[in-house]
């Protein structure tokens, strides 16, 4: 299994998936190799990449959420699924209007952009098929099940905002940051690793047949477990540093080329 992080790893800066990487990921696809994009997004928010990649079959599957939910492509069928209740983002709500900070909210299908707090920059820079809802924190429903919160601003006030947050709302969430502008708040322990776990449980399978490609704080887990680990070159210095191999750059083909160089392809 050959799992793949997006931004800053398969995608090009303009978040485009190159004609080589896409040739060499069908190749390796038809050859037998699950191919399994892992990411912050939704499906519907990646849909048109899992085209282009013709990752529709009876076998493929992606990772969500960063690994709280695991989606069979064709039917979007849940195989795994894992979130939070409204209780567990009070502590991150109260501390988010004390420092002036926005938030949003997420379930697995939509974005609630919390009204009462600074109005949030995260629709701007999403990129993907999704609904962006506004609403108040209080009316936000107990019931329903999240995936994670985003706080989402100028990278110099996320610095600030992190640097801020206190101990013991820390210790509540797995906290990564996934781009400059964004951090992540997601259950604790929850991370892309929980899903390829379930994914690879699945298919009877284990660590030991993992190959897996990031970038950024939120790779870390899959890196560190996958069989080999392959930063890019324009990673970040914690992740090329837990690397077993490092590939090249995102602009670069950097997927692509170490895929074709490691299975041979001609």
């Amino acid at each position: 299994m050959v799992a793949l992080d997006l931004d800053g790893t398969l995608l090009t800066s303009d978040k485009n998936i190159s004609k080589t990487n896409e040739n060499i990921l069908k190749q390796i696809h038809d050859n037998g190799i699950k191919v399994v994009l892992c990411t912050g997004r939704p499906i519907n928010a990646i849909w048109p990449y899992i085209e282009q990649l013709g990752l529709t079959g009876e076998d493929d599957y992606t990772i969500t959420f960063n690994g709280a939910l695991v989606v069979h492509n064709n039917d979007k069928k849940e195989l795994f699924k894992r979130g939070m209740v409204k209780a567990d983002f009070e502590s991150l709500h109260k501390f988010a209007r004390e420092v002036y900070a926005p938030l949003d909210i997420l379930n697995f299908e939509r974005v609630y952009s919390i009204s009462d707090l600074k109005p949030s920059m995260y629709q701007q820079q999403f990129k993907g098929n999704i609904e962006f809802v506004s609403r108040s924190f209080a009316d936000l429903d107990e019931n329903d099940l999240y995936s994670k919160g985003i706080v989402c601003d100028k990278p110099d006030l996320l610095d600030d905002f992190s640097n801020d947050l206190p101990v013991r709302i820390s210790k509540q969430y797995h906290i990564v940051r996934s781009q400059p502008q964004i951090m992540e708040f997601l259950a604790p322990k929850m991370d892309k690793t929980v899903g390829l776990k379930a994914l690879l449980k699945h298919f009877g399978w284990n660590f030991s047949n993992l190959m897996a490609f990031g970038d950024s704080q939120n790779d870390l887990g899959m890196i560190a477990h996958a069989q080999i680990g392959v930063a890019m070159k324009n990673g970040t210095d914690e992740v090329r540093a837990i690397s077993s191999v490092i590939a090249g750059n995102n602009d670069d083909n950097g997927v692509g080329n170490y895929l074709k160089s490691f299975f041979s392809i001609r």
